[in-house]
């Protein structure tokens, strides 16, 4: 009998203490939402960038001038990367000199080509994922002949999953400009999540910059990032969102470009080139007829833009690895295409390749 009671108050104390812990866990998860929820990035519909530095050039009809867009994947994503939102198990994704050395691969890359406008997507500027390096301080350090603008689309101060967490996220849109910007603005995209995914989720954007050109007219830049983890209908609501404001800036007599990461395919780029493979995370299609016949729709579809991450690339069989057309660009008629194309750098230093484009203002 008094084992029978011993064994009963054993049974009882570590009831209790699962009890204490339990509810100590749920006090706990429940602060971290509060407070997340107060520290809430929200942004307004429209807001100024600030340009940093100054253009050394203007703009002339007849020019040819060079543009880059790439998704450096915050310096961790190199092809010893995978990551958990893809399948894979990664959260901090590379150590410290492999940022370093991935932030260096990239910069040597861009300068290798010059480009006259630089579109920089994932670029981090103190987040635990790059050990709280300020990537837009580096690449303003190693490109000082370009004013620049940083636009936020992921502020966290913890992002509080998986196990172990991702931590404070400072990330967004970074771009450089040989050309002087008069105006730079960051326009807000619908926000596909609600409370509380929201709280600690992507808050996505456009970055508009305003390039005088001779004659009164405008070069209107845009800067990208479209939603990735959604149901699609994130993605559609924002691309519909930038066809509206292409639509009016054409219609105004300007010429456009817009560039990035759609994590689309364009419906009229040939998506049987890289075939969706089972259980591998999905892209959405941008359906190019719901646009005016007054663009050009850019996607290369023989050097895909960006790979999954469901693995490691290094030391993965290459020909049935799971790729992606998914960076483009979206360029108006008066703008003359002289070549584009996507590098194949072998994701050797992000998960994306870089797209190179030329083009001239008719």
């Amino acid at each position: 009998m008094r084992k029978q009671n011993k064994t009963g108050r054993i049974l009882t104390g570590l009831l209790k203490a699962a009890g204490i812990v339990i509810g100590a866990a749920a006090v706990l998860a429940a602060g971290v939402i509060i407070w997340l929820t107060f520290e809430e990035y929200r942004p307004d519909a429209e807001q100024p960038l600030v340009v940093a530095g100054e253009g050394t050039s203007g703009l002339e009809r007849g020019e040819t001038f060079s543009v880059l867009s790439w998704n450096i994947g915050y310096g961790a994503l190199g092809d010893n990367a995978d990551f958990f939102m893809d399948g894979g198990k990664g959260v901090k994704t590379a150590s410290h000199d492999r940022v370093r050395e991935n932030m260096q691969a990239i910069a040597d890359e861009i300068d290798a080509h010059d480009p006259d406008i630089i579109l920089l997507q994932e670029v981090d500027a103190g987040s635990a994922r790059s050990y709280s390096e300020d990537e837009t301080v580096f690449f303003a350090g190693t490109m000082q002949d370009r004013c620049s603008t940083y636009a936020l689309n992921f502020k966290v101060p913890f992002v509080p999953y998986p196990v172990p967490p991702i931590g404070k996220v400072t990330s967004g849109l970074y771009t450089m400009v040989r050309f002087q910007v008069e105006e730079a603005e960051r326009i807000a995209l619908p926000c596909p999540f609600s409370w509380p995914v929201r709280i600690a989720n992507l808050k996505r954007c456009l970055s508009e910059h305003r390039i005088p050109v001779e004659g009164g007219k405008e070069l209107v830049l845009y800067n990208l990032h479209l939603e990735a983890y959604d149901s699609g209908e994130g993605k559609e609501k924002q691309t519909e969102m930038l066809r509206e404001i292409l639509e009016n800036e054409t219609a105004a007599g300007n010429y456009v470009i817009a560039g990035g990461d759609f994590n689309q395919t364009f419906s009229t780029a040939d998506a049987g080139r890289f075939p969706q493979q089972e259980g591998k995370w999905q892209s959405g299609q941008l359906d190019a007829s719901a646009f005016s016949d007054s663009w050009q729709f850019l996607m290369d579809e023989e050097v895909p833009s960006c790979r999954s991450l469901d693995q490691p690339y290094e030391g993965a069989d290459r020909d049935a690895f799971q790729y992606y057309m998914i960076d483009g660009f979206i360029v108006s008629d008066n703008i003359e295409t002289v070549s584009f194309g996507a590098e194949d750098l072998e994701f050797r230093n992000s998960d994306h390749n870089p797209l190179l484009a030329e083009f001239r203002l008719k």
